[in-house]
């Protein structure tokens, strides 16, 4: 089975020391999969207790999912005392390497 870009992005920050969590969940009626305030798949605690939310996607879609945050009140409010980074997952020579975009309030 295929490691998902989600699967991928927990392993790495738990990695890291964060306490994760996804908060993508399926919508059966929509029949998609719906991110926490429209942008978030997971949410990581460190141990200073600083918050961190993931967007995790393949390298070819990053771009669009920064588009999507665009206008995003929540998530613009989210910026003001929490961190947020994109992950867009690629492989290279054989490993999986996250491109890592950290986003601030001026770009959503």
């Amino acid at each position: 089975m295929k490691t998902s870009p989600t699967q991928r992005s927990l392993k790495l920050m738990r990695e890291r020391g964060f306490i994760c969590q996804v908060v993508e969940k399926w919508n059966p009626f929509a029949k998609i999969r719906q991110d926490l305030m429209g942008w978030v798949d997971i949410v990581c605690i460190s141990e200073h207790g600083i918050i961190l939310g993931v967007q995790t996607t393949t390298y070819k879609n990053i771009q669009a999912r920064i588009r999507k945050a665009k206008g995003n009140e929540a998530l613009r409010r989210w910026l003001i005392n929490n961190a947020l980074v994109a992950h867009g997952w690629k492989k290279v020579t054989g490993h999986w390497v996250a491109v890592e975009v950290p986003l601030s309030g001026d770009m959503v």
